[in-house]
């Protein structure tokens, strides 16, 4: 098993099985050119020299568009690192790189002309593993950690009158658990709620009328993988 980017995957052709997405370093493989270069194409390079640290990918982009437009193969040259110095250095006419914030395409005076691919870490595994009763027990320990941090625990207690109200505003993953208090006409309620609406859920109860409304986090959970 192990953690890498969806890039790294598409790039190396490796026969993984991606499990899950993890959520971070999320970027776009995206065909810089500098600012006053006037190609708003992947077309208008093609035949270019590009320069890249993603060859296969960028190969194969190019090799589609060279098919579609029928002009001369593109000069793709691969590089380690430090991509986005190549067309400052007059090395290249356009780059193919990972952007992040922008910020250190800005930083060369560069701008997107086209999207290749959307990355993010991901969780694989070897498809070939003598282990998959420990591969499965992983994937759901790593899913346990990723929702947890997607949701928090909403308790709050509704009359008889207002449950189903409350009930639409909290309809946790499958459905709320309620159970009755000992003041007769009294529920207590508990529901997983996303983080990012937590406190919008929480005003809107209060304006129906539960009481007792508690946020809690949630250490880990566990869920069919």
């Amino acid at each position: 098993m192990g953690i890498t980017g969806e890039d790294m995957i598409s790039e190396s052709q490796s026969d993984v099985e991606s499990l899950m997405p993890l959520g971070f370093g999320k970027c776009r493989l995206c065909l810089q050119a500098p600012k006053w270069r006037q190609y708003t194409t992947g077309a208008d390079l093609i035949g270019k020299r590009i320069v890249t640290s993603f060859p296969f990918l960028t190969r194969q982009h190019f090799n589609r568009l060279g098919e579609e437009v029928g002009k001369a193969p593109t000069q793709i040259s691969y590089v380690s690192g430090s991509v986005e110095a190549a067309c400052g250095l007059g090395l290249a006419d356009a780059i193919v790189d990972l952007v992040e914030s922008g910020g250190t395409m800005e930083a060369h005076g560069l701008r997107i002309v086209e999207e290749l691919m959307t990355t993010q870490a991901v969780l694989v595994a070897n498809k070939g593993s003598s282990f998959p009763q420990m591969i499965r027990k992983i994937h759901r320990r790593f899913e346990g950690i990723i929702v947890a941090r997607k949701y928090r625990m909403i308790v709050y207690n509704a009359h008889k009158d207002i449950l189903d109200k409350c009930k639409e505003i909290t309809p946790g993953k499958t459905a709320p658990t309620v159970s009755p208090l000992q003041d007769e006409g009294w529920f207590a309620v508990n529901a997983m709620v996303s983080s990012s609406d937590a406190n919008e859920v929480m005003d809107k109860l209060a304006d129906a009328g539960a009481t007792a409304i508690l946020l809690t986090e949630i250490m880990n959970t566990r869920a069919a993988v």
